[in-house]
């Protein structure tokens, strides 16, 4: 007789209680992405290096190593790949935002301190046409090697001035980072893993001369797991790296699945992609229509195909 295989449950004789499968350790990380229409390039935060994927041979291949623990990375309007070089999975990250021109490969630093003290672990990045470039400087790790007091949303204009342009109290933790499409609202993720800590999506409105204002929120997670990463299409609609199946602890719940979670400008939720991994870091569009979306989730990348075109800066 034919075995049903979807009623075999767990053999309770053989377990020593019934909890089910978690992790015990993983072997990489992985945060970024940035695309171009032929490749990807994205962070493995915990073996310190940045990969690149490439679309037409489906094989990956380590650009940069050592990465100075890079996390998120973005093309700029010049195709130059940002980089925000953090200090997570080991305390020798480079603690600085940088610049790589895709054509001599020179690296700029575009900021490593702030008021003569060194920057927590710059994790994510937005990129406006005209040069201006906002990025978030939270300590998710050890905040005992902090040298400032604060988490913050710094702006760095074309001139090479460093403002700091959102801190506490109006936030707590500053995490993914996008602008909408005619970059007049800047998205901030504030993702904060304490009990009641922010799960919120902000939007502010962005003036020509780089300043914010009008704080409000679009979507707010808690008490799940909020957002890390997300990416913005050429409709406005935000997606939104967040939710969790195994909740990390008492900070967190299981009310957000984990998914890339469609939220439209207004906070409508438009729907969730389902992602088979727990954490999901970030996420990206790419390819040659900018109709393929790429996720970085814990050890994998994955990738699917959508409707609607992504908005990068490079590639408007």
């Amino acid at each position: 007789m034919p075995v049903d295989h979807h009623t075999i449950g767990p053999p309770t004789e053989f377990l020593e209680d019934a909890t089910s499968v978690v992790p015990a350790t993983a072997v990489a990380f992985l945060e970024g992405p940035a695309a171009t229409a032929d490749s990807v390039y994205f962070s493995d935060i915990a073996n310190n290096r940045i990969m690149k994927y490439d679309l037409a041979t489906s094989t990956h291949t380590v650009w940069r190593h050592p990465s100075g623990r890079a996390n998120g990375l973005l093309f700029d309007a010049e195709s130059c790949l940002l980089a925000c070089e953090g200090n997570e999975f080991g305390n020798d990250g480079n603690r600085r935002v940088t610049r790589t021109s895709m054509e001599t490969g020179e690296i700029e630093i575009l900021a490593d301190q702030f008021e003569g003290k060194r920057l927590n672990a710059p994790n994510d990045i937005a990129a406006c046409s005209n040069g201006r470039i906002f990025f978030t400087d939270p300590c998710y790790a050890d905040r005992s090697t902090m040298e400032l007091d604060h988490d913050s949303v710094y702006r760095i204009d074309t001139d090479g001035t460093l403002t700091r342009a959102i801190t506490q109290p109006e936030i707590q933790r500053p995490n993914g980072i996008a602008l909408s499409p005619d970059e007049k609202i800047l998205y901030l993720v504030d993702s904060c893993p304490v009990m009641e800590g922010n799960r919120k999506i902000w939007a502010f409105d962005l003036s020509d001369d780089g300043e914010l204002s009008n704080q409000r929120v679009i979507y707010d997670f808690a008490p799940g797991r909020g957002g890390d990463g997300m990416a913005v299409d050429q409709e406005g609609n935000l997606y939104i790296a967040a939710g969790i199946a195994r909740p990390r602890g008492p900070h967190e719940s299981k009310d957000i699945p984990p998914g890339i979670w469609i939220v439209s400008p207004s906070g409508n939720v438009r729907g969730r992609i389902p992602i088979p991994e727990d954490v999901l870091t970030n996420v990206t569009f790419g390819g040659e229509d900018l109709k393929t979306l790429f996720v970085a989730a814990g050890k994998t990348l994955f990738q699917i195909r959508v409707n609607v075109p992504g908005f990068l800066v490079h590639r408007r």
